[in-house]
C-alpha cells in the first residue's frame, strides 16, 4: 500500500504539472464549470421556490440533492480523470508497457492523475453543501449514514469507470462511453423519484445511479428503510464484481498493439 500510494502521488504531481502548463485553457474550463453550476443551481432555486416543494421535498432538501450529485460527480472526476485518456494508450501501444509494470494497472489508468480543475471546485461545493446541511437540521446519526453511502456511491463510480476501461480494450472506444455515463448520471441531479416506472427502477437497480446519487440523501432525511439500505450495499457489491469480471475478460481478449 505504501508503494502504491507513492506511485499515485508521483503520477498526480506529474498530472498537475502538465495541466498547469495550459493555464489559459484551465481558467476557461474552470469558468465554464462554475457558470454551468450557477445556472443549474439558479434554475432549481427558482423552480422549487415558486411551489416550495418538489415531490414532497422542500427547497433546501432539493438543493441538497443537487449539491450531493455535484459533490460525488466532481470527486469521481478528480480521482478517475485518467480514464478519459485511456484510448490513446490502447491505440498507440503504451498500455503494453503499463501491463509490464510491477504494480496494478489501475494505479496508472484509473487513478493515475488527479484533475486539478475539479480539485479547485470540490472545496466550494463542499462548503455550500455543508451550509445547506446545517440549515436543514439533520441529526448526527443520519449524517453518518449519509457519509457511508457517499463512500458507497464512490465505489459505484469506480465500477462504472472500470467498465469504461474494459470496453476501451474491447472496442478501443472510450470517449463516447464515458460521455454516455456522464449524461446518464446527470439525470439524477434531482431525486430519481421524479421519473415514472419503469425508468425509475432501471436507474435505481439496473444502472445504479439512483443508488449512487439519490439514496445517500434519502438516508440523510431519514427516508430510507433498513431493507433498502442493505439492498443498496448488495447491489453495489454485485456491480463492482461485474465490473471486475468484465475487466478480466477484456484483458484476456487484449492482443497487444498492432492487433
Amino acid at each position: 500500500m505504501k508503494k502504491n500510494l507513492k506511485i499515485f502521488w508521483l503520477l498526480s504531481k506529474f498530472s498537475m504539472k502538465t495541466m498547469l502548463d495550459h493555464r489559459v485553457g484551465l481558467i476557461a474550463f474552470l469558468v465554464g464549470k462554475i457558470f454551468r453550476f450557477v445556472v443549474f443551481f439558479t434554475f432549481i432555486y427558482y423552480l422549487v421556490s415558486k411551489t416550495n416543494y418538489l415531490l414532497g421535498y422542500t427547497l433546501n432538501q432539493t438543493i441538497i440533492f443537487f449539491l450531493t450529485f455535484n459533490f460525488i460527480d466532481t470527486l469521481s472526476q478528480i480521482l478517475f480523470r485518467e480514464v478519459y485518456r485511456f484510448r490513446n494508450l490502447v491505440i498507440f501501444g503504451e498500455f503494453d508497457n503499463i501491463l509490464l509494470k510491477p504494480h496494478h494497472p489501475f494505479i496508472r489508468i484509473l487513478i493515475g492523475g488527479v484533475d486539478v480543475l475539479d480539485a479547485f471546485l470540490i472545496i466550494p461545493y463542499s462548503l455550500i453543501l455543508f451550509y445547506f446541511l446545517i440549515k436543514t437540521n439533520v441529526n448526527f446519526l443520519n449524517i453518518i449514514h449519509y457519509s457511508i453511502l457517499i463512500i458507497n456511491s464512490l465505489i459505484i463510480a469506480t465500477s462504472f469507470h472500470i467498465i469504461v476501461l474494459a470496453l476501451g480494450i474491447l472496442t478501443t472506444e472510450v470517449d463516447h462511453t464515458i460521455m454516455i455515463y456522464r449524461d446518464i448520471t446527470r439525470m439524477t441531479a434531482l431525486p430519481v423519484d421524479i421519473y415514472k416506472e419503469p425508468l425509475r427502477f432501471i436507474l435505481t437497480f439496473l444502472i445504479p445511479i439512483g443508488i449512487m446519487m439519490t439514496i445517500p440523501v434519502k438516508a440523510l432525511f431519514n427516508l430510507l428503510s433498513t431493507q433498502m439500505l442493505i439492498l443498496s450495499f448488495f447491489i453495489t457489491f454485485i456491480f463492482l464484481e461485474f465490473s471486475l469480471f468484465l475487466w478480466k475478460m477484456a484483458l484476456k481478449k487484449y492482443q497487444s498493439v498492432g492487433s
